[in-house]
């Protein structure tokens, strides 16, 4: 989407937003104002300016200014910190490549019956041997930035995911660190404005548990209590998730995983340079007011961790 915004939710959307966002239509274009000029006179953020990502921003944060712009600069900081999640985001590189086609995020046609997004995620289908955990998620926020980017409605109904662990084993367990958990959850939480809506966990074998106990102690509470673990219970799963949501591999009817998966390459082929400019919407902590920001303050556990290790 270009510089101005042009609304493309129904009217009952709209209303949604109104009540549970607290958007006002009227008011919109003064809070993305607000927040442009501030983003202006912050001299070590270079952020995206145009309304739509100044808007998805505000949702996210139900139009209080001052949250929308600590998610900004948590975003923007978050980014320059994970290089290796966002840096050379090119869907035809060879590596990526190979990522994207085992489909490890997959956000699914359509939306629930509460009109939120449900994405697939299948993060364990790597081989930790020769794919590391980093690029994995460089893959995943790949799809992710799309999705937001491309996707108006789930900017005000939010977003279920659906993890299939079916393949999680020990060495995956092992590659993944606390404080690679750590990362992963700060920045969903603190720095993306997706309204994460339900955690849905199947197929979860012996190995899920140490993985899920690692990433839990870092949720937020509101979180914690929109986890539902299914182990192979799939009418448990679709209490939540609605069989018609799902691929057909999962007993749904909404595709196969194949074309999905093919739909989503394509959409990353079709945004190949908007995902490589992204590189340069950042920060500079040199020029940050008052302390820079760094990796151990924000992930918060290597200083422990190192120490641990000495003693």
């Amino acid at each position: 989407m270009g510089g101005e915004y042009v609304c493309t939710l129904s009217p009952e959307l709209v209303q949604r937003a109104k009540d549970e966002i607290n958007e006002v239509p009227e008011r919109r274009a003064a809070d993305i104002e607000h927040i442009r000029d501030w983003l202006k006179h912050q001299p070590h953020i270079n952020a995206r300016m145009d309304d739509w990502t100044i808007l998805r921003f505000l949702r996210g944060c139900k139009f209080s200014l001052e949250r929308t712009k600590e998610k900004l600069d948590m975003f923007y900081t978050c980014k320059t910190l994970c290089p290796e999640w966002y840096k050379n985001r090119d869907p035809q590189d060879k590596k990526m490549r190979a990522i994207l086609e085992l489909g490890v995020l997959l956000p699914l046609p359509g939306y629930d019956y509460l009109g939120r997004k449900v994405l697939l995620e299948r993060w364990a289908l790597h081989d930790p041997a020769t794919t590391t955990v980093d690029m994995m998620f460089r893959v995943i926020t790949s799809v992710a930035d799309v999705l937001l980017d491309e996707d108006e409605q789930s900017s005000v109904t939010g977003y279920v995911v659906m993890s299939d662990n079916a393949c999680l084993s020990v060495p995956h367990v092992v590659a993944l660190k606390p404080t690679l958990a750590r990362k992963v959850t700060v920045l969903w939480q603190d720095g993306y404005p997706m309204r994460p809506k339900g955690l849905n966990y199947i197929n979860t074998p012996a190995a899920f548990d140490t993985v899920f106990n690692i990433f839990r102690s870092f949720m937020k509470e509101k979180m914690k209590k929109r986890v539902h673990i299914h182990g192979s219970d799939m009418e448990s799963l679709y209490k939540q998730v609605p069989r018609e949501m799902l691929p057909v591999e999962y007993g749904g009817t909404n595709g196969t995983v194949e074309e999905i998966k093919n739909y989503w390459l394509q959409r990353l082929d079709a945004r190949r340079d908007w995902l490589l400019e992204d590189e340069k919407y950042c920060v500079d902590e040199s020029k940050r007011p008052g302390k820079p920001k760094t990796s151990a303050e924000l992930f918060g556990i290597e200083g422990s961790f190192r120490k641990l290790d000495v003693d």
